[in-house]
């Protein structure tokens, strides 16, 4: 079974009731609840994690190899304007990551220092952004797949 973890960044627990006109009304454990609802009607195995820390994160993304993680959907959120040592983390581990973010960060003028270790970033979809975060991530691990099957 297909494992993916979503890595959720600063700020991120506390969803729902930070700047709502920015990110909506949609808590933390909504939106967990949405996610794994995706995971199970899509037949993967999905782990959450939220942290304020960075380097909570980057522990969690070594533990993830460890594990067999086969992809990460991350939210940065907070690390995406010095997560210098979380970008040299997700460089060196050996599976896909796909950036989510629930605004646009362009139009708001953000630059994320982590999208460059990414396949590719979705963002301004509020709660949404998982779910197209999610499923481009199915698509990569499934062609992956493909390849190791016929080379």
């Amino acid at each position: 079974m297909t494992k993916i973890l979503v890595i959720q960044g600063a700020n991120m627990a506390y969803l729902g009731r930070r700047q709502p006109e920015l990110y909506g009304k949609t808590t933390a454990a909504e939106l967990d609840a949405m996610l794994h609802q995706h995971a199970a009607r899509n037949g993967y195995s999905l782990d959450i994690f939220y942290t304020h820390v960075e380097g909570e994160a980057i522990a969690r993304l070594y533990q993830a190899v460890d594990e067999g993680v086969d992809g990460l959907v991350m939210n940065p959120a907070g690390f995406l304007y010095a997560g210098y040592a979380l970008r040299d983390c997700l460089r060196a581990v050996n599976f896909p990551y796909v950036e989510v973010h629930m605004t646009n960060i362009e139009k708001r003028g953000m630059h994320s220092v982590v999208a460059e270790a990414g396949v590719g970033m979705i963002a301004g979809f509020g709660v949404h952004s998982y779910i197209l975060g999610l499923d481009a991530m199915l698509g990569i691990v499934g062609k992956q797949a493909e390849k190791q099957e016929h080379p």
